[in-house]
């Protein structure tokens, strides 16, 4: 069966090895509507690849306006979206909670959490007349058990999501709606951009097999997640820290 699916924050690492795949051995007609911010020019070998098959937006989350903006042109341009996927964030900025950045983690909230109730509200509709949708949610295992040191911002906001999700899948699911999370433990892609070298090493050295999660290692679950066959799995986090933490 060909699905509409919507993508936010597809052009990062992890949304784009999302796409591919979702897209390889698809049926004909599958279609993926996907927001970037500023660089959608990152799809287009997959645009090249598949072609008509995705959409790229270039929508910036951060503006609430511009998302709902966003959210009437997929209404009124788009087929409805059968899944929705919310990958985006601010990169995480080890900071002591002395020096918290207030005005940084409500852009964040913004991108992150109130984004996404918009999205939902906007895809939750149709869904639920088809009953039938997956959503899904990254969080990250700073959220299972104690979280590292100087991350208050990042993990307030993907408890945030996490409650979204619980909130949502409890309400959704007698419409066949599934609402999941994953949650990588530290991921070696450009989101470390901003996270010193020595913490990244750390992790790996401290991460039971030795190195960091790859979206390689996460994308097929979140693909399994979005699945036919995840149809009786929803409010769950699916930890993918190769045993660094366990939920």
């Amino acid at each position: 069966m060909a699905y509409t699916y919507l993508i936010s924050g597809a052009t990062s690492d992890v949304g784009r090895a999302l796409i591919e795949r979702l897209l390889k051995g698809a049926p004909e007609g599958t279609l993926v509507l996907a927001q970037g911010c500023g660089d959608v020019e990152k799809l287009a070998s997959l645009c090249q690849t598949y072609p008509g098959m995705i959409r790229p937006f270039d929508v910036d989350l951060s503006d609430p306006y511009k998302v709902d903006t966003f959210c009437q042109v997929l209404a009124s341009t788009c087929p409805a979206p059968t899944h929705f996927i919310h990958l985006p964030a601010l990169p995480v900025v080890n900071t002591k909670f002395k020096a918290f950045d207030e005005p940084r983690f409500a852009k964040d909230m913004e991108i992150q959490v109130h984004s996404a109730v918009k999205l939902c509200k906007a895809v939750l509709p149709a869904m639920t007349k088809a009953k039938f949708g997956r959503i899904l949610f990254i969080q990250t295992s700073y959220t299972l058990g104690a979280p590292p040191k100087n991350t208050a911002a990042y993990v307030m906001a993907k408890q945030a999501l996490g409650g979204l999700c619980k909130s949502l899948a409890v309400e959704y699911a007698r419409f066949g709606i599934t609402v999941n999370c994953v949650a990588p433990s530290m991921m070696e892609t450009n989101f470390l951009k901003d996270t010193p070298d020595l913490i990244v090493q750390a992790s790996a050295a401290d991460n039971p097999m030795g190195r960091n999660a790859t979206p390689a290692d996460v994308v097929p679950a979140m693909a399994f997640l979005l699945s036919d066959e995840a149809g009786f799995i929803t409010g769950v986090t699916l930890p993918v820290t190769g045993g660094s933490a366990l939920a």
